[in-house]
């Protein structure tokens, strides 16, 4: 194995398993990547202020790096080729995003760095579009320590006799699903997210009670209901309710090991990317149904590089790449 660029979905992963204790050995072995690879990566983005490793800081770092060094960056952008990655931006796509797409899609070659660069021009000449890139409001993430686990779940089945195929990811049909909490530990938004294609479903706000989340989820789950072989959680009691949201949807449950984020490492990933839109410390009361189905829109038509650059949509339907 060899030095590979990591996603951030592979940081998120490595920010869990760092919170956890692990050795960077044991980080590369779960990563399937050398350990010249974990060590290069906490050496270089980790925080030089706050001396620790988090994801989202982490990624912005070696994206700043990779910006900075490039040289392909000179390509002139025409009114046209302006207003086509506009329209882009303003769906939320990462320059990386938009790079790669524009490639595929219309054979337009030109880098990140470049688009970058039409964005910071844009800023400077009092624009918003950088407002639509991931991170440019992320603050400090704190680590997450299992206060959601206290209590026992009745028939909670453990991720450890979960079936080996779900861990391949050789098949499309096993979701995670979390919960994201409001200000002030008030009211909650479920989040569902398949774990080969990354679609995404939302519910709308409800309370945190077992029952609302029962409801929700069976909602919003239901029109997929013949695509869904398992779903795994972390300990939460929101969860309590899951043997009924199994039998309505017919499929298996399963629960983490206590204070193992990276055991859904995705749904930690997809929660972060729903974050550029609800910040933490947001209250839930103001919004609406709309807003929500915007967010999942925004999500499932982006495109992802661990999709070799298709937009969840089109994985999950086995649609054809959209110009």
């Amino acid at each position: 194995m060899s030095y590979k660029h990591l996603t951030l979905e592979e940081r998120y992963h490595i920010q869990a398993y760092k919170e956890a204790g692990y050795k960077q050995n044991k980080i590369a072995e779960q990563l399937g990547v050398n350990p010249s690879t974990i060590s290069r990566e906490l050496q270089k983005n980790s925080s030089k202020v706050y001396k620790r490793y988090t994801a989202a800081k982490a990624d912005k770092v070696a994206s700043d790096r990779r910006m900075y060094a490039s040289r392909k960056s000179n390509r002139k952008l025409d009114k046209k080729l302006k207003k086509i990655i506009t329209e882009y931006i303003l769906e939320d796509w990462s320059p990386e995003q938009i790079s790669a797409r524009l490639k595929l899609t219309k054979s337009i070659d030109i880098s990140f760095v470049r688009i970058y660069q039409f964005i910071e021009q844009d800023k400077q000449e009092g624009g918003d579009l950088y407002t639509h890139l991931r991170f440019h409001h992320t603050g400090h993430r704190r680590a997450k320590y299992g206060s959601k686990s206290k209590g026992k779940i009745k028939d909670r089945v453990s991720i450890s006799q979960r079936d080996e195929i779900v861990d391949e990811k050789s098949r499309i049909g096993d979701w995670e699903i979390d919960t994201i909490v409001g200000a002030n530990q008030k009211g909650a938004i479920t989040t569902v997210v398949e774990r080969v294609t990354s679609l995404t479903r939302i519910s709308i706000p409800t309370t945190k009670k077992a029952i609302d989340i029962e409801n929700e989820t069976i909602r919003i789950m239901s029109p997929l209901k013949d695509k869904i072989h398992t779903i795994t959680s972390d300990n939460g009691l929101e969860f309590s309710n899951h043997k009924n949201i199994s039998q309505a949807l017919d499929y298996q449950h399963y629960f983490c090991h206590p204070y193992s984020s990276w055991e859904r490492g995705l749904n930690e990933y997809t929660n972060g990317l729903i974050r550029q839109y609800i910040p933490k410390g947001s209250s839930f009361d103001n919004i609406t149904s709309e807003y929500i189905k915007m967010i999942e829109d925004k999500l499932n038509n982006r495109p992802r590089k661990a999709l070799d650059w298709k937009t969840p949509n089109e994985a999950f339907y086995g649609l054809e790449m959209a110009a």
